[in-house]
Order: structure tokens, then sequence, then C-alpha cells
């Protein structure tokens, strides 16, 4: 018995030895299960907070954005004696815009410069980064140089000759036209007046002589002429717009006839000149009925049995000329820079009219004049120019943000994606434009686009969407599409641009 009781305790130890060790081999394997599940759970945990930190900080990234300085935009002027006040009204549309001037910044998004600025700061310029924006494209002066631009031979244009190299050829055409008057200018529009030939200095250097417009279209008695604001947004391809909302007109002071030569008051626009409000045909239109000076004259001219529309068919027509004629030129000197996609213009563009409705260019005017301290009521045309022209160049983005500078390639898609840009769909589908790009309209097809036609088709679709009350001259207007084009009058950028705007126009009509 004393051997069963010594027994049966040490199978007890044996049994119970057998139950812990099975317990702590399966506490060991679950307990390294459960060390496993914690430390999946823990990564996941961290994963999905790393997820949520990512997308908190891409919040704040965006807030950034918009906050990381005081949220304007800068820009810097160039010029002489700019504190004097005369780009007063530049500032208070940038001010509006959400820009400060500050002339010390880097990387600034606009410099507006009312002298040329490309000889003095060339080294600036011909490093710009692509959201920087230059108020001229170097070497516009192919078109504001008035003895240039006199002499061109173009359509629209006085016959002119420049002095001295000219002289032989203006004798010529003087004793071939007896009863033509002539004016003698320079390239500072000083010193204009009739003089008989044998009176003009044909070998002045600098100067030119040109026929004299001697039956203009008078209002009220008095000689006018009219200013339109055009805006070239981008060369080869070229892309042109004229501010449509209204025009400038300017009067002479004293009544056309009796004609006197000898009072320049009478043939001269001058600083001094007889502001619109003050003419007496057009004073109810102008100042009781709240029409603009383009629509004042308009009334007029429909009151007297004219037809208006004939005079702006003109002027847009000897823009299209102008500036096609110059834009080889241009792009010569703007080749020398890192980017033609810095640079834009806003000249005035000066034309007289004669009585028969005929229309004459006679300048433009590299920096015209936007200041109404001479004439008041002229700041709400001033500050009309401005802001329709920042829009239709995107400097007053709709965007609130610190640049102009795109930050992503979202945000420019939310603005213009391809399928914007995109036309023609018959015939990128047909077999000639599946097998190559070699046909003019397969160039546009999707497949056949390069990054820069991209580009430049992104720019041209957002001005047609900010254009406001701009109107776009170049490429011209598609109103009747069936109309011939002589494309070799059109460089081959110009060719592919142009053809793109048909396509939009045949599946909108709003782009025709």
């Amino acid at each position: 018995m004393s051997e069963n009781t010594e027994t049966k305790p040490k199978q007890g130890k044996h049994g119970r030895s057998s139950v812990i060790d099975s317990f702590v081999s399966q506490y060991e394997r679950y307990y390294s299960l459960s060390v496993l599940i914690a430390i999946v759970s823990v990564v996941t945990i961290l994963i999905i907070a790393a997820d949520e930190c990512r997308t908190c900080f891409n919040r704040l990234e965006d807030v950034t954005q918009v906050t990381t300085s005081d949220g304007y935009k800068t820009f810097w002027v160039y010029g002489k004696n700019v504190e004097s006040g005369y780009l007063k009204h530049v500032f208070i549309i940038l001010n509006r815009l959400g820009y400060k001037n500050d002339p010390n910044a880097t990387d600034w998004d606009l410099l507006w410069a009312h002298d040329y600025p490309f000889r003095k700061l060339y080294p600036q310029l011909n490093h710009l980064r692509p959201h920087q924006k230059v108020n001229h494209f170097p070497g516009c002066g192919y078109i504001t140089n008035k003895v240039d631009l006199a002499v061109s031979r173009l359509k629209y244009i006085p016959p002119a000759f420049k002095l001295p190299q000219d002289k032989d050829d203006f004798l010529k055409y003087a004793n071939s036209h007896p009863n033509i008057s002539f004016v003698q200018k320079n390239n500072d529009h000083r010193n204009i007046k009739i003089r008989p030939v044998k009176e003009i200095d044909l070998n002045s250097e600098g100067t030119f002589v040109q026929e004299f417009v001697d039956k203009p279209l008078l209002v009220s008695g008095h000689k006018f002429d009219i200013g339109i604001y055009t805006i070239i947004t981008s060369i080869d391809p070229l892309r042109v717009y004229v501010y449509n909302g209204d025009a400038l007109l300017r009067f002479c002071p004293v009544k056309y006839y009796p004609f006197d030569p000898q009072n320049l008051d009478k043939y001269v626009v001058g600083d001094d000149y007889l502001p619109i409000w003050e003419v007496p045909a057009l004073d109810y239109y102008y100042n009781e009925l709240g029409f603009g000076m383009r629509e004042s004259l308009n009334a007029f001219l429909r009151a007297k049995g004219k037809t208006p529309k004939k005079i702006w068919d003109q002027i847009e027509d000897a823009i299209r000329i102008l500036i096609l004629n110059k834009e080889p030129k241009i792009l010569d000197v703007v080749s020398k820079f890192k980017s033609k996609r810095n640079f834009f213009e806003l000249i005035r563009i000066d034309f007289v009219v004669d009585e028969d409705l005929n229309v004459f260019l006679l300048e433009a005017n590299m920096s015209p004049n936007l200041s109404s301290a001479h004439f008041p009521p002229n700041q709400l045309l001033y500050e009309q120019v401005l802001y329709n022209a920042m829009g239709l160049l995107g400097l007053g983005e709709r965007i609130r943000k610190d640049t102009l500078a795109v930050r992503s390639h979202s945000e420019e898609e939310m603005m213009v994606s391809e399928k914007n840009l995109v036309t023609y769909p018959n015939e990128c589908n047909s077999a000639l434009c599946k097998s190559g790009c070699a046909s003019s309209i397969c160039q546009l097809c999707r497949p056949c686009l390069s990054a820069d036609t991209l580009q430049y088709l992104k720019d041209a679709y957002k001005e047609h969407l900010n254009r406001g009350d701009c109107k776009r001259i170049f490429p011209p207007s598609q109103l009747n599409p069936g109309a011939e084009v002589n494309w070799e009058d059109y460089s081959a950028e110009n060719q592919l641009q142009y053809r793109w705007f048909l396509g939009k126009c045949q599946l909108d009509a709003t782009w025709c």
C-alpha cells in the first residue's frame, strides 16, 4: 500500500507537468500569433494614419500655396518719373486684381514697362520663368516706329517717303499729283504741318513726308481721329484682339473749314484736343443717353444715312494687315530670347476717316496714354481697357493665389484639358489620319499634337474663355466658313492655329 501511496503522487506530478508543458506550448504559440496580429494591426493603423496625415499635409500645402506670402501677386514698373502718376490706372487695376508693386521681388509675375525695356534689361528678361509676363514684345518697334510704319507701303496707310533716302521718289510723286497736300513728320510726332513741296526739308534725317487726307469726315465741323486699343497675345502663332467695348475719339479744337494750313488746331489732334462730351452732335448720345464714344459716333452716322460698319471692318482689316506684315521681323528679335510666351503687347492704333468713310491708318503707340489727369471722364475707358486686357491675358485669374505660376497638373487641367482642344473628329478617325500626321488637318489630331502646339492651343482656349469685351481679329472670324482662305499668306504656325479655330467653329458656333 505504501508502494501505491508513493507511486500515485509521482504519477500526479508527471500529469500536472504534462498539462503545464502543453499549456505553455499553446500559450507560446498563441502569444506569438497575438504578437504577430498586434504588429500587423499597429502597422495597419500606422499606414492609415500616414495616409490621413499625407492628406492633411496636402490640404495644408494647398492652403500654403495661397497664404505663403501676404496673398498678393507681384509686379514692378520700368519707366521714367513713374511717381508722377501717369500710370495711376495701371496701379489701380493691378491692385484690384490682387497684385502689389514690389520692385525688389525676384520671382515677380508681371513687368509693366512704359519705356522699351529690352536693351537695358536684356540679362534679366532673357531668362524669364514660364509664368512671368512682360507688357511688350522684343521688336515691337517695327509696329510703333512712326517712320517705319508710314513708309511700309501697306494698304490703308497714306503714301509716305522717308527722308532723305526717298526724296527723289517723293518729288516724282508730288509732281504727278499736284493737287495733293503733304505733311512732314518725325518719329516724335511733333512739328506736324502742311507744307508746300518747296518748303519741305528734303535732307532732314529721321523724318518723312506723307500724303495728307484733305477731305476728312467731320462731326459738328470738327476733324477727329479714332484710337483702337489692340492686344497682341502671341507671336508665331499670331493672335490679335481689339478692345471692343469702346474706342477713343479725339477732336480737333477748331472747326476744319474754312481751312487754313497755318492753324494746326484745325487738322492736328494734339494733347489739348476737344473731348467728345463737348461736341454738339454727339453730346446727347454721350452725356444724356449714356452711350460710349464708339456707339455715339455710330448713332450719329446712322442718323445721317451712313453705315458705320464700313469703318470698323476696315479698321480691323488694317490692323490684321499691319501686324501680319511686321510679325516676321518681331519674331526675328523674339527668337533671341529664351521663350516667346512671356510677352504681350497693348498698343493704341490711330485712324482717320474721310468723308466717304474710307479709313487711313496713321500711327501706332507702344505705350499709349492711360492717364485721365487731363480728361478725368476718360478714367472709365482706360480702366475698362486695362481690366479686359488683363483678363484676356490671364493676369486677372479666377483662382485666388499669390502667383501666376500653375502649381499642379490638376490645376491646369481644371482650366483646360486635352478634351477642350481636340477638333475634327471625323477626319481624325479616318484611315489617312490614323496612318500618319502628314495632312494639315491630321496635324491637329491628338496623336500628332506636339507639346509645344498643345501649350499654344491651351493659351488660345483660355483667351477665348477670358476675352470679356475683347474681340479676336486674328485669326479672323469664321462667320462665313465657306470663305476662301489664302493659306500661302500665313506661316506654318499661323496656318495650323487658323485651322484649329476653324475646327472649333465647326463644333461650337461661339468660336466662329
